[in-house]
């Protein structure tokens, strides 16, 4: 019964952190596209609650669940699609932490320029690339790991 607690717990996780990214993503995006800053301002400011909320936490669950359903079933830690699953998680990681930094920084200009009623400064716009470039990184790298954390191929 615990493996399958801890499989539950790994799951549900994963669902959590891949779903909230997508969908903030999704939001943010069109949001942003829209141009009007005072929609801008109300998403990105969810986008970022929602990644203190629900990224945060999963991002800390799945490697302590993985980890230990690892154990439970007796795979070797240098199991390839153990190690590439890793890497990849970490290559997620790595490029959702310059993410989180972004969307604060284009909260901030988003509910500047609409308390002043000003339209938002190319920096947004800037980061706003950069964001979208990395979120693909991170969700390619999150759906391989998806295929390797079901298949576990030899």
């Amino acid at each position: 019964m615990e493996y399958l607690v801890v499989k539950w717990l790994h799951i549900l996780s994963s669902t959590i952190l891949f779903g909230t990214g997508l969908g903030s993503a999704f939001y943010m995006f069109f949001a942003s596209l829209t141009r009007d800053t005072r929609v801008i301002a109300t998403v990105v400011r969810y986008v970022v609650i929602a990644d203190y909320a629900f990224t945060t936490p999963t991002i800390v669950i799945q490697p302590l669940t993985g980890l230990y359903l690892i154990h439970l079933a007796g795979f070797p830690l240098s199991s390839t699609w153990i190690v590439v699953s890793i890497a990849l998680f970490f290559l997620a990681g790595a490029a959702w932490l310059p993410v989180v930094w972004m969307q604060i920084k284009m909260r901030d200009m988003a509910v500047t320029a609409a308390a002043n009623g000003t339209e938002l400064p190319q920096r947004y716009w800037t980061f706003l690339k950069g964001w979208v470039a990395l979120g693909i990184v991170a969700f390619a790298a999150l759906v391989v790991v998806f295929y390797l954390m079901v298949a576990k191929p030899a």
